[in-house]
């Protein structure tokens, strides 16, 4: 049964959670879901940075010709450079150095660093794949039905990226959805659909809680 948590208390069951090294929250879920919002709520009170996994989208020419076997799942991301600039460094206890995506020059742009500390936010679609869920210290889903996504998804990118969103984005997310079942694999389920009653950036509504939450909320 779906239940509202505040957002500070959700934040004290993930730092009670144990950790060897940096403490790696991966937030997923399919695009629109409302994972930025989560993720920028927990890392407030949480005092920790944000990792956005559209940092590591592929520029055009490499995505042509990305994605073999189950690396098509998701193939319009880099999990590979993701996983070797950021989420195997911080599981370690190092720092994360990485370049971000340019969505405007199509290619990758500045430098960033994140210093390895206590507990690291990362989100994005894809995020929770066969290849990368184990870096996980906490994995959340958010789960929102499809029409919101796109509505939010129009809102965003502009009615002229609904054609991307209805015959590129969100089909091979499905096929993501469907192949790699994330949803299942998550500590947290979430719901996105959002409500008026419910100020996001204070509180969240749980739809499941598994282990090693479950015990801590």
């Amino acid at each position: 049964m779906a239940r509202t948590i505040q957002i500070r208390r959700l934040s004290n069951a993930i730092q009670a959670v144990d950790a060897s090294a940096t403490r790696l929250v991966l937030i997923d879920g399919l695009g629109g879901a409302g994972k930025s919002v989560l993720a920028e709520a927990l890392a407030g009170e949480l005092g920790v940075p944000v990792i956005e996994g559209d940092d590591f989208y592929l520029p055009s020419v490499e995505r042509q010709r990305a994605g073999i076997g189950s690396d098509a799942i998701g193939a319009s991301y880099d999990w590979r450079r993701l996983e070797r600039q950021v989420l195997a460094p911080l599981s370690r206890g190092k720092g994360a150095r990485y370049q971000r995506f340019d969505w405007d020059s199509d290619r990758l742009g500045e430098w960033a660093s994140v210093p390895g500390q206590d507990t690291v936010v990362v989100e994005g679609v894809y995020l929770l794949r066969d290849q990368l869920r184990h870096y996980a210290s906490v994995s959340i889903w958010v789960e929102t039905p499809r029409e919101v996504r796109l509505a939010r998804g129009i809102e965003r990118d502009g009615e002229t990226a609904r054609s991307r969103w209805i015959n590129e984005w969100m089909p091979a997310e499905d096929a993501y959805l469907s192949a790699m079942r994330p949803d299942v694999a998550a500590t947290l389920v979430v719901d996105g659909r959002g409500r008026r009653d419910i100020d996001p950036r204070r509180s969240a509504v749980v739809a499941e809680a598994r282990s090693p939450l479950d015990g801590l909320l």
